[in-house]
């Protein structure tokens, strides 16, 4: 009966956590959808944990140790959740996804020990005969490959993901520079080399390993799975696993980073599913597949919208620098011109289309709210006012989105990049506010920039563009925007919060 109710725990889990999921891809449903998929979870561990039997009848123990662990757990997870500043968001996914990554490597180290202690109990160079161990040879019970193989896929791919996640959280705080050496790439196709050649031959060498006459008589051989080849080759693989997560992220920087946490969430879906396999616990392998093919999908998508090939993500060779690409002011492109707040007022309280760029400035100066109330005054004086958003915008996928519906800014305004380069052809006014990299127009004309062929937003084609920063320090991949130097643009320094704040005072009083 009670295998019976954990089963339909599991089944509740798992539909709840599709339902959650589609309810996320609409702002107007996301909140209530992360509810619905949370409860189903929280239904599906604590059924394991009151439910679960093993193959002996035996029901889990150690509660103190478990719930000890989940009350810890949610308190640091609901003060972090609490405390986080919205521009920080990204490093605390970053950071989370990597804890998921960690969780999955730990499951595979627990299940390999423990065929350690039940298979192949002996040194890889001993061997059973006639009663006796002697040397050059393995003894083993056999193990099934599969479980081999998915218990090296959840160590390789979690940890990773954990090890790069780690770097990822590193470098969106600040804390890691980015850093690479002439000849990484290989570098690292030499590490994943390693890797996959250590599995392959622990995988091989137990499955070719000699059955004893006597299984039974193993028990009696005293174990020795610290000391044993096949246990120093699994964590010599979870050595090899670490360094390349880390190598695999140091070089990546610029715009490039949304696409790799979303890449090492994917990571952290299928190691995920790793462990669901191993377990046989269906609402795990359930998430862990979702998790990975709708981050595989979005990485893809991202790819795309970067211009970027996916096989380069894969060995850590996209988001450097190229040669030439050269740092802020190298190129002498004549100076920009200013406008005032004033000014900005009257422009855009006489304009029938305005189109608003958000950024990674708005987000830092938490200036969401002001941009909503910004847009309904224009909105109360007969302006439309809709708001252009970049795939990559932000620090993560979805960043820019997430901030607006913060502020309630209706979900139909918010224009995807296809959708807006239709447009700003027929807008009068564009407002950029802390966005740089994503309205670069060197990522069209200037093959030497490192941003050379990522789709941009075409602002340039509107009447007017008026630039919010706080002054002209290159965006985040630390080139030089040549939108700043075009005729039809102006620029307006300050604060995001500050600028708009001042700039509803000046429109209410036209």
């Amino acid at each position: 009966m009670d295998v019976n109710l954990l089963t339909l725990c599991y089944l509740i889990g798992s539909v709840t956590f599709i339902i959650g999921l589609k309810m996320l891809s609409n702002p107007a449903t996301a909140r209530r959808g992360n509810l619905v998929a949370a409860a189903g979870m929280g239904l599906a561990i604590f059924g394991t944990i009151f439910l679960y039997r093993d193959d002996s009848g035996q029901k889990l123990h150690n509660y103190p140790w478990i719930f000890g662990g989940l009350i810890i757990g949610t308190l640091v997870g609901t003060l972090a959740a609490r405390k986080v500043k919205m521009t920080a968001m990204p490093e605390m996914v970053s950071l989370f996804n990597g804890m998921g990554g960690a969780c999955a490597a730990l499951i595979s180290m627990i299940e390999f020990d423990h065929l350690a202690h039940t298979h192949f109990r002996v040194n890889i160079f001993e061997s059973y005969e006639a009663g006796a161990v002697v040397e050059d040879a393995i003894l083993s019970i056999p193990v099934q490959p599969g479980i081999l193989i998915t218990i090296f896929l959840g160590l390789i791919i979690g940890t990773v993901s954990f090890a790069g996640s780690v770097v990822a959280w590193g470098k969106l705080n600040g804390k890691i520079k980015d850093f690479s050496f002439k000849g990484q790439h290989i570098f690292n196709l030499v590490l994943m080399g390693a890797i996959l050649a250590l599995t392959t031959y622990i995988i091989v060498a137990i499955g070719m390993a000699d059955v004893p006459p006597d299984p039974a008589a193993v028990q009696d051989i005293d174990p020795h799975p610290l000391g044993s080849l096949p246990v120093m080759l699994f964590y010599g693989t979870f050595a090899l696993s670490i360094l390349y997560g880390v190598f695999f992220v140091m070089p990546i920087g610029g715009a490039d980073m949304p696409v790799v946490i979303s890449l090492l969430n994917s990571f952290t879906g299928v190691a995920a599913a790793c462990g669901g396999f191993l377990y046989d616990n269906k609402v795990m392998l359930t998430g862990g597949i979702l998790v990975g093919a709708a981050g595989t999908l979005l990485t893809i998508l991202m790819c795309k919208a970067m211009n970027r090939s996916l096989k380069n993500v894969l060995i850590g060779s996209f988001g450097g620098k190229k040669a030439g690409g050269g740092p802020a002011g190298a190129k002498d492109q004549g100076s920009t011109k200013e406008i005032s707040v004033s000014d900005t007022a009257v422009v855009m309280s006489y304009a029938n289309r305005v189109m608003i760029v958000p950024g990674y400035g708005l987000a830092v100066a938490q200036a969401q709210h002001a941009c909503h109330e910004l847009e309904k005054l224009l909105e109360s004086k007969g302006v439309e006012v809709k708001y252009a958003i970049h795939p990559v915008a932000g620090r993560m996928p979805g960043h820019m989105n997430v901030l607006l519906a913060e502020a309630d800014v209706s979900y139909e305004k918010l224009q995807e990049m296809e959708q807006a380069n239709e447009e700003f052809p027929t807008t009068d006014v564009v407002l950029i506010l802390g966005a740089n990299d994503v309205v670069n127009p060197a990522a069209k004309t200037d093959p030497a920039s490192p941003i050379y062929g990522m789709p941009i937003l075409d602002v340039e084609l509107a009447k007017n563009v008026i630039v919010n920063k706080r002054s002209m320090k290159p965006g985040y991949a630390g080139i030089e925007n040549d939108l700043f130097f075009q005729p039809k643009t102006s620029m307006l320094f300050g604060d995001a919060k500050k600028v708009l704040q001042d700039l509803i005072a000046e429109i209410k009083n036209l």
